[in-house]
């Protein structure tokens, strides 16, 4: 995730960090505000329940348990080269993955 966490530096955003180890120095250096866990995988719902569209990126199980909270919670899920799950919608580009996220939580405003 250091090359999401650098783009949205280089954009102007603020990183945060949702850490599976019980250290904030295993943050990537593109991490604003590192919040250490300790829980390992089982952070990975924390990351879902935090977020309001969920982008899943090339991963492995990790990345499916993802995508499954999300699924499971009723949140959009937009898959950029990521795992083909009814329910996620899939684009080929990060351009593209922007455009549905911002369309999505357009929706959620309404």
């Amino acid at each position: 995730m250091s090359a999401v966490s650098k783009g949205v530096r280089d954009g102007g955003g603020m990183t945060i960090g949702l850490l599976p180890s019980d250290r904030k120095n295993d943050a990537n250096p593109f991490i604003d505000i590192p919040i250490a866990t300790g829980l390992g995988n089982a952070r990975n719902t924390l990351v879902v329940g935090c977020a309001d569209v969920v982008v899943a990126l090339p991963g492995q199980y990790g990345t499916l348990s993802e995508v499954a909270f999300a699924l499971n919670a009723g949140k959009p899920v937009i898959g950029l080269g990521s795992w083909e799950i009814p329910g996620v919608v899939q684009v080929k580009t990060p351009e593209a993955a922007v455009k549905k996220v911002r369309a999505a939580i357009a929706q959620l405003k309404r």
